[in-house]
């Protein structure tokens, strides 16, 4: 498809600083939607570029509607109608998270140490944190669903699509700590340990079960009561997609594609300032430069 927009290009009877710019917008398009064109591709490039002024996305339309024609691509009144829907003046309310509130009660779960409770509260807080994992996805893990060499889980998510999800050092580490602080329970279970839950109820109970979604929400926000802070579970992954952007100078995709969101425009609103490249990326974020 690269080499069909380069005949596109070439065809255009523009000025040469026209023609650049035209390139660069199919460069920024097949980034965003990849080298497919059709329907669902162009409203995922739409909702893409919702943010960026009105003249830029005037130029962005203007050169990807060009391709589409030369391709003979998709439907014309389908793309206009998408469009009229997407240069729509809208209000849209800011979504907005207590940035310094997640991170009071990150360092305070991260002081966490003595009972097999404080243990899972530090390991569950610090991995919701450096993971963007969604409470209810992380209450439903088992031991075996973790790659401990390469320190990965491979999940299916909303949608029922599978992700691959990155695991930073800290977390990684006060896993260790928790399970090793349940080595004897664990044990004492007769079970196989990877089938046995990742975070588990404790207190009176003596077997192992999995910890619910409403246990694990009543105990961070026991946590969060200690820590002095109080924020919504979900902000959680708000965090998380800050700190990828904060860290990457904004890059949106690499951002979308960690978070786990169907598109740029979602994971857009959550930002507040498997492949190797991912691997690297995570881990120079997460594992590196997780004082920011």
């Amino acid at each position: 498809m690269i080499d069909q927009a380069e005949k596109y290009l070439k065809t255009l009877d523009r000025l040469p600083n026209t023609i650049k710019t035209y390139h660069w917008a199919l460069s920024y398009y097949f980034q965003i939607a990849g080298e497919s064109l059709n329907d669902q591709s162009y409203e995922t490039f739409l909702a893409a570029i919702s943010h960026l002024s009105p003249s830029s996305k005037r130029v962005l339309r203007s050169a990807v509607m060009g391709l589409y024609a030369f391709c003979e691509a998709g439907d014309l009144n389908k793309r206009e109608s998408l469009n009229n829907h997407y240069t729509r003046k809208t209000k849209t309310k800011p979504v907005m998270f207590d940035r310094d509130g997640v991170e009071k009660i990150i360092a305070h779960c991260d002081t966490l140490r003595g009972t097999l409770m404080k243990f899972r509260d530090r390991a569950f807080v610090l991995t919701l944190a450096d993971t963007g994992f969604r409470i209810s996805e992380l209450c439903s893990l088992k031991r075996g669903d973790i790659d401990w060499r390469d320190e990965r889980v491979l999940i299916t998510g909303k949608g029922e699509k599978t992700a691959v999800v990155r695991f930073s050092k800290r977390s990684v580490a006060a896993l260790k700590d928790y399970l090793s602080a349940r080595a004897g329970m664990d044990g004492a279970s007769n079970k196989p340990l990877e089938s046995l839950p990742l975070f588990a109820q404790h207190g009176r109970v003596t077997k192992i079960k999995p910890m619910t979604i409403d246990g694990m929400r009543k105990a961070i926000r026991e946590r969060m009561k200690e820590a002095g802070a109080r924020v919504r579970i979900h902000d959680f992954r708000h965090y998380f997609v800050t700190m990828v952007m904060m860290a990457s100078d904004g890059n949106l995709k690499l951002a979308q594609e960690l978070a786990r969101h169907e598109s740029t425009s979602t994971t857009s609103r959550y930002a507040h300032f498997s492949t190797p490249e991912l691997d690297e990326n995570y881990d120079k974020i997460f594992n590196k430069a997780v004082a920011l």
